[in-house]
């Protein structure tokens, strides 16, 4: 046997459903349900009370909203089976989904921010009334949305993602009821502008980061907490192993990280344990589907573009 494919995610790479995931599921309906209902009537409020403030909350909630719905997509499309066509299933529109949605948020924050310029210019009257309580019920739904996904945000990668989405848009809540205050209190109507432009900040870092991320995924580039140079060494020091090359690690989607690699053992007896033990050392780095071809020779002139 000169090949393994291993992988710990279940029959054709998908990740196995545990009651960590049913619990996160539930947490993300929950948050999704609250969010996108106030989302509807933040919007409203936006465009009573004429705020600009309250409207770049209501895009940055629309992240959470994006953020949320995506993260339940994936958890119910990851359960779906893979077939001979499609043999990673349909994990991958996570990312594209991902990709689609950070666009979208960076056109709708260049909107945003041309708005509030010409605000600055001439500023209008707004209902400050409308715009605290508003804000300040946006307040309590991203508490409320935040404590549903604090439990679960640090063993799943996609809760996690919610999770820092809420919490962004958490501040930006803070900020609109910062501007309110202000305006309410010295009549200072740039206020609204301000707060709108810090909301819409948190919106661009987010959504730049989101479509940076999806980039790489689609382009297969080695993750951003893995070293290729550790992953060589860690092959290069299993015993038996003579040199490696042909070395790629990559992003299936998210919690899945692949490796495939060619390595010269000249021993063939030693192959199963070698294999054994570069599956263990993947592991130990997080790396779940591993596919290593072991050769007993060099193979110069069928691989000439893979010899570095």
């Amino acid at each position: 046997m000169s090949a393994n494919d291993c992988a710990s995610h279940g029959p054709g790479g998908h990740r196995v459903a545990t009651a960590g995931d049913a619990k996160a599921t539930r947490a993300l309906r929950f948050a999704l349900f609250i969010t996108a209902t106030f989302l509807i009537a933040e919007v409203v409020g936006g465009i009573v009370s004429n705020s600009l403030a309250l409207l770049a909350d209501a895009g940055h909630m629309l992240t959470d909203v994006g953020a949320l719905g995506l993260s339940l997509f994936v958890a119910w499309f990851s359960r779906q089976a893979a077939s001979p066509q499609k043999t990673y299933g349909y994990l991958r529109w996570e990312i594209l989904a991902a990709l689609l949605n950070g666009a979208a948020l960076l056109v709708i924050s260049i909107w945003i921010c041309v708005e509030a310029v010409l605000r600055f210019r001439t500023p209008e009257p707004i209902g400050t009334g409308v715009m605290l309580t508003v804000a300040v019920a946006g307040l309590l739904v991203n508490v409320a949305a935040a404590w549903a996904l604090h439990g679960s945000h640090q063993h799943n990668m996609n809760v996690r993602g919610a999770y820092l989405h809420v919490l962004g848009d958490l501040l930006a809540s803070v900020a609109t009821i910062t501007a309110a205050v202000v305006i309410q209190t010295t009549g200072w109507l740039q206020a609204d502008p301000v707060a709108s432009v810090l909301s819409t900040m948190l919106i661009v870092r987010g959504a730049w980061r989101l479509v940076s991320e999806a980039v790489d995924v689609l382009l297969e580039a080695t993750p951003s907490h893995i070293a290729i140079d550790d992953v060589r060494a860690r092959l290069s020091a299993v015993a038996h192993v003579e040199s490696v090359h042909d070395l790629h690690v990559w992003t299936v989607t998210s919690g899945i990280i692949a490796m495939s690699a060619h390595a010269i053992v000249r021993e063939a007896e030693q192959h199963q344990q070698v294999l054994e033990a570069i599956h263990d050392a993947m592991r130990d780095m997080d790396i779940g589907h591993v596919t290593v071809q072991l050769e007993r020779s060099e193979m110069y002139d069928r691989e000439l573009h893979l010899h570095p």
